[in-house]
């Protein structure tokens, strides 16, 4: 089958690999829509910290936000999945561990990341296998575009759900990408006052669209402080996780969601004074149902955060950050393996 395969740091091509085979227990799914995200930039351009973690290395198939439909099964009591749209959560946990156990096996130290920590291809390919305890079934009601943004969905579900919202409550998304204007989406979802910044306009505009009842750049929002019952921190710049801490009201609560490069310094101090609540979060896992969940009542409509649909062979353009010609104003780049150039 073909599939995109990064070789070395900036080096990806569509090259045939063998045709992966559903084990008992698996599904085998032919790839309708995956999505390129941050952490595929990363693992493309060799700066993802599991690199020099010694838990990735290339060759690499990327691609973990994704669905498809399942073409085949390794066990005969899976069949009923058999023609089904599916997604598949990331994190593939051993099964056994405490963690496991206990229902957080996103955290899981002996985990599978599908596309991402060697072990487990993922879904920039023709097709893609996941293990059945960890497929999730998507009504046909969903979108293909919709269905394709639940693995994103599910992370920015549970950051809203972290900023414990009531209605009425102002909250501040800092970061126009795709989980930030998710997070966003879900939040108005909840009956909050949205607010959102980022720095591409055109981000700002859709977000606008999208109901936020106010935008801003992030370098515009100055000595502003104490404004928010939530702050959902949703960006990769390293000064933010501390602004957030500022701009959260006393007794408020803020998501980490963003990853810097470098470490982001928070002074502890300003955490106990304020009373502040500081919830992280990893991984989509336990948001995933949610998310599914919310697609379908039409309670978010994710769609427009879509900007184009591309075929294999221009990925690697869009991992250097390069957008098409035609591309609209939405973060996210979906890939349709089956298009071709």
């Amino acid at each position: 089958m073909r599939a995109l395969v990064v070789t070395a740091p900036r080096q990806a091509a569509v090259v045939e690999v063998d045709d992966p085979v559903a084990s008992p227990g698996e599904l085998l799914v032919e790839v309708e829509r995956v999505g390129i995200c941050g952490t595929d930039v990363e693992l493309y351009t060799g700066e993802m910290a599991y690199h020099d973690q010694g838990v990735t290395h290339f060759p690499l198939q990327l691609g973990h936000e994704w669905t498809g439909r399942v073409v085949a099964v390794g066990s005969a009591e899976d069949e009923s999945w058999l023609g089904r749209r599916v997604t598949g959560d990331t994190m593939l946990g051993c099964g056994h561990c405490d963690y496991c156990l206990s229902g957080h096996h996103h955290v899981c130290p002996d985990r599978f990341e599908v596309g991402i920590r060697d072990g487990w291809p993922g879904a920039l390919a023709e097709r893609v296998l996941i293990p059945t305890r960890y497929a999730y079934a998507i009504p046909e009601s969903v979108s293909l575009t919709a269905a394709a943004l639940v693995e994103p969905g599910g992370n920015s579900l549970r950051a809203a759900r972290a900023a414990a919202i009531e209605p009425g409550h102002r909250v501040l998304v800092l970061g126009s990408g795709t989980i930030g204007l998710l997070a966003a989406l879900f939040a108005r979802a909840e009956g909050a006052e949205v607010h959102i910044a980022g720095v591409r306009e055109g981000s700002l505009e859709l977000a606008r669209s999208l109901g936020a009842h106010s935008t801003m750049r992030l370098d515009e929002i100055g000595d502003r402080e104490n404004e928010y019952d939530s702050v959902i921190e949703a960006t990769s710049v390293e000064t933010m996780p501390s602004l957030a801490v500022r701009l959260a009201k006393p007794a408020g609560r803020v998501v980490y969601i963003g990853l810097s490069s470098t470490p982001s310094l928070v002074d502890s101090r300003h955490i106990a004074l304020k009373d502040i609540t500081a919830v992280g979060i990893l991984s989509a896992s336990p948001g995933l149902a949610g998310a599914i969940q919310s697609f379908a009542a039409g309670a978010v409509v994710p769609d427009a955060l879509v900007s184009e649909v591309i075929p294999l062979e221009d990925v690697p353009s869009r991992l250097e950050g390069r957008r098409g010609a035609t591309a609209g104003p939405g973060p996210k780049v979906h890939v349709d393996p089956r298009m071709r150039s």
